[in-house]
Order: C-alpha cells, then structure tokens, then sequence
C-alpha cells in the first residue's frame, strides 16, 4: 500500500528500477511535465509519451490506483493541496525578506490566483479542449490581443513540435479575414483573452463560431 504522505512523482520515482521499458518510457514522460502531464485524456497521455492506451492503464494500476480516473483524481487533489496549503504558501517564500516584501506579498497573490482558478476550473471542459487541442485532423488556429498575444505565441511555439495542422493568426484585427476565410467547420481556434477587455478578439471568436469552428 502506497503511503499517504507521497506524492505521484514519488511513488513514481519508486517504481521506476521495476517497470519495463515502455512503462519506464511513459514514468520519464510524466515526470517531464508533472503534474500537467496527467491532467489530460489517456489517451492523449498515451500519445504523448509514445505508448499504447494499455501500458497507461497497467502503468496506473502499479501506483496503487484502480484507473485511471483514480489517478487524475488524486493528482488534483494534489494540486489542491499545494493552492490551499499555507506551509506550501510559505515555503515558496523568499525566506531572507520580511513578509511584507513585494517578493512575498507577489507570492501570496500567485498563490491565490491559481486557488481561485482550480476552485473555478471544471475538470470535464478542461479534458475536452486538451481532446480538441490535441486533434491533429483539426486545424488549429491560435490568436490573442494586444497584450495577450505574448500567451498565443509561447503556446504555438510548443505545438509545432507537437502537432501538425497549426496557424499562429496575427493579433492586429486586419489580418483575420484570409484567416477566417480559410477555416473549416470542425477546425478549433484558441484565443487567448481578458474578460470585457478586448472587443476585437471576441470578434474573431465570434466570427470563427459562424463558420463552424471550435473555441477555446
């Protein structure tokens, strides 16, 4: 029985002399991106790692866990658990300035943030748009604002490597129509967007709907 003190990466970094190769394969893949790397459908973590959908679920139930499922459950329990904790909190401080630092006070602000976005975040939405993100017969569009455009270009950055069928659409609003012309029913555009801050990309998102286009 696994203890209840250890996290996933420790048990999996137990069990790493007896695994065989392909499990080995799939540990060193989650641990790469730990814990974002299991938040995401089976199977796209099967593909990720280069594995098939079976050495996932064997792999799980070597961790102690009935499914997978179980397993995703008790990682956002772990995530929630780093949010919530205030020894976690204080440990990430700078322990050489005085509380009220910016350095802290910029801590304890990032770490509410993310407390309030995974009280906020619906497991179901988040594992569909990794599936639409991670489609590869989908095209996938990816714009942002005029500050926001920064996220768009460090996430189609990393999915060129990835995946195939990608288009990074220019932030300045007189370059969407060629873009918008261009998508498919089917296709799926990820804008990136402050709420009530920027009318032009809800625009495009807007836009892109009217075409039959997925949005994240």
């Amino acid at each position: 029985m696994a203890d209840a003190n250890q996290t996933i990466s420790d048990r999996i970094q137990d069990k790493l002399d007896d695994l065989t190769r392909a499990e080995r394969q799939l540990a060193l893949s989650i641990l790469e991106n730990y814990p974002a790397s299991g938040l995401g459908p089976l199977a796209s973590l099967a593909k990720s790692a280069n594995v098939s959908v079976p050495t996932v679920a064997r792999m799980v139930q070597r961790l102690g866990f009935k499914g997978y499922p179980d397993f995703q459950a008790d990682l956002r329990d772990e995530l929630g658990a780093i949010a919530k904790g205030p020894i976690a909190k204080h440990e990430a401080w700078a322990g050489a300035a005085p509380s009220e630092h910016i350095l802290n006070r910029f801590t304890e602000a990032v770490i509410k943030n993310i407390r309030n976005t995974m009280a906020h975040m619906d497991p179901v939405a988040f594992d569909e748009a990794c599936a639409l993100i991670a489609d590869e017969k989908r095209h996938l569009y990816i714009a942002g604002g005029r500050i926001t455009h920064t996220l768009a270009e460090y996430l189609f950055m990393h999915l060129q490597v990835i995946r195939p069928n990608l288009t990074h659409v220019q932030s300045t609003s007189n370059t969407w129509p060629h873009y918008l012309l261009n998508a498919e029913a089917g296709d799926v555009f990820v804008i990136f967007d402050v709420r009530r801050y920027e009318n032009n990309t809800l625009k495009m998102a807007e836009l892109a709907r009217e075409r039959g286009a997925k949005i994240v």
